[in-house]
């Protein structure tokens, strides 16, 4: 399929940042990039003639609202790294590209706990010049767990209390959620929906497409070693899966042992 919608074989490339900085704790290093690199990547995206939108306007095209414009493509970012109301969002700012940002509202609000490791992060108080600065905001949970391993009661808590923290902070409805690390379940995707979200992003580490699941929305994760060319490819649809597609047997296979160690050692890091 190609026309408005979608790009060129229906194929919508979702681009998944975390820190953009020259030195990142070694936690999240593999998830890194400079800013010499972001803005090699963005400006890749605007050479490309698609065109940015936020996770909302995917969402109602999936839900059959409105269509896409031709040819789009999103950005989004994951945590809430320290860069992200500084830097990151002044190199969207100065290309027009607006972005999603999937907070962890534990790593980020005064006293909250998260299992996010040491690394620094921005505070809850920029979350409303985020906005400002032409960023969407979506939930990434409280603490950043595994959330196909929780059990109902700790799902439900992680899933309402971060959209009630980014509700507050924002004064309107938080609507979009990205998994930590992408784990999630069929469990997990109908917690999200009850929970008041209208989307939720996996990672998948594919290209998502105009017959995506709107609750495992697929992401492109950008890692430290990819390079221009890569970003090129994924705009053009090539080098990777295409949405929708079920789970094959290595990741059932692993879900079920990250569960049987959470009953074991309780909540974990999604990393």
């Amino acid at each position: 399929m190609s026309g408005p919608g979608a790009p060129d074989g229906g194929h919508i490339p979702v681009f998944l940042y975390h820190a953009v900085m020259e030195d990142p704790p070694a936690w999240i290093a593999e998830f890194t990039v400079t800013p010499k690199e972001f803005a090699a990547h963005l400006d890749a995206i605007v050479d490309s003639g698609m065109t940015p939108v936020t996770i909302s306007a995917l969402a109602g095209h999936l839900a059959g609202r409105a269509p896409l414009p031709s040819r789009p493509v999103l950005l989004t970012f994951d945590d809430g790294f320290a860069d992200l109301p500084g830097p990151t969002a002044e190199a969207l700012a100065e290309r027009g590209l607006p972005a999603t940002a999937y907070l962890t509202t534990g790593a980020i609000a005064p006293g909250g706990r998260s299992l996010l490791p040491p690394a620094p992060m921005m505070t809850l108080d920029a979350v409303a010049g985020l906005e400002r600065a032409g960023m969407e905001i979506g939930s990434h949970t409280v603490t950043h767990a595994q959330l196909d391993t929780l059990s109902g009661a700790d799902l439900a808590r992680e899933l309402r209390e971060s959209k009630e923290v980014l509700e507050d902070a924002l004064g309107h409805p938080v609507r979009h959620l990205a998994y930590p690390h992408g784990y999630n379940s069929a469990k997990v995707r109908a917690s999200s929906a009850r929970a008041g979200y209208e989307t939720a992003t996996a990672v998948r580490h594919a290209l998502s497409s105009d017959r995506d699941e709107r609750y495992r929305i697929a992401r492109l994760i950008v890692r430290r070693a990819h390079t221009v060319t890569d970003v090129e490819a994924w705009l053009a649809g090539g080098g990777v899966r295409v949405a929708p597609y079920r789970d094959g047997p290595k990741t059932v296979a692993w879900r079920w042992y990250r569960r049987g160690r959470a009953v074991l050692r309780g909540p974990e890091f999604a990393g």
